[in-house]
C-alpha cells in the first residue's frame, strides 16, 4: 500500500524495497537515499537498531518510521535517534503523503495522537 500511495506522486521514486532490517542498512549505505521509511518491527534487525546503523552510515538520509506501535517510549526512542517522523500504520492513508513532504522539507511529522517531547500531533509544537 505504501508504494502504491507514493507511486501516485510524480516527484517521488521508490528505489528499493527490503524485507528486513539488515538489508535496509545495506541498501541505505549503497544507495544513500533522500528518505528511508522504516518499520519498527522488522525481522533480523529491528527498525530502531537499523536506524542507529543507518544514521552512522548515511547521516544525510532522512528517516520516517511507519509502525503499528504507538507506545510513547518507542516513538521517543525512534525520534531521538534522529528520525524526522513517525506515523502509525492505521493512519498511513491519511498521513503518508503529508509526512513524506514534511520530512523532505526538514520538518518533523508525528501522527495525530502520538506524543514526543515537545513535538506532538503532526509536528506541531506543544
Amino acid at each position: 500500500m505504501v508504494c502504491s500511495i507514493l507511486g501516485e506522486e510524480p516527484h517521488l521514486h521508490v528505489v528499493r524495497e527490503v524485507a528486513d532490517g539488515l538489508d535496509a542498512v545495506q541498501q541505505a549505505e549503497r544507495l544513500k537515499p533522500n528518505l528511508i521509511l522504516l518499520d519498527v518491527g522488522l525481522p533480523k534487525l529491528n527498525g530502531i537498531e537499523a536506524a542507529k546503523r543507518i544514521r552512522t552510515l548515511t547521516p544525510e538520509s532522512r528517516i520516517l518510521f511507519l509502525s503499528q506501535t504507538s507506545d510513547s517510549d518507542v516513538v521517543e526512542e525512534a525520534l531521538s535517534l534522529g528520525a524526522q517522523g513517525y506515523i502509525l500504520k492505521s493512519r498511513v492513508r491519511n498521513d503518508l503523503r503529508a509526512a513524506v513532504e514534511a520530512v523532505l522539507r526538514g520538518e518533523c511529522f508525528v501522527s495525530e495522537g502520538l506524543k514526543h517531547g515537545s513535538v506532538n500531533e503532526q509536528g506541531n509544537s506543544s
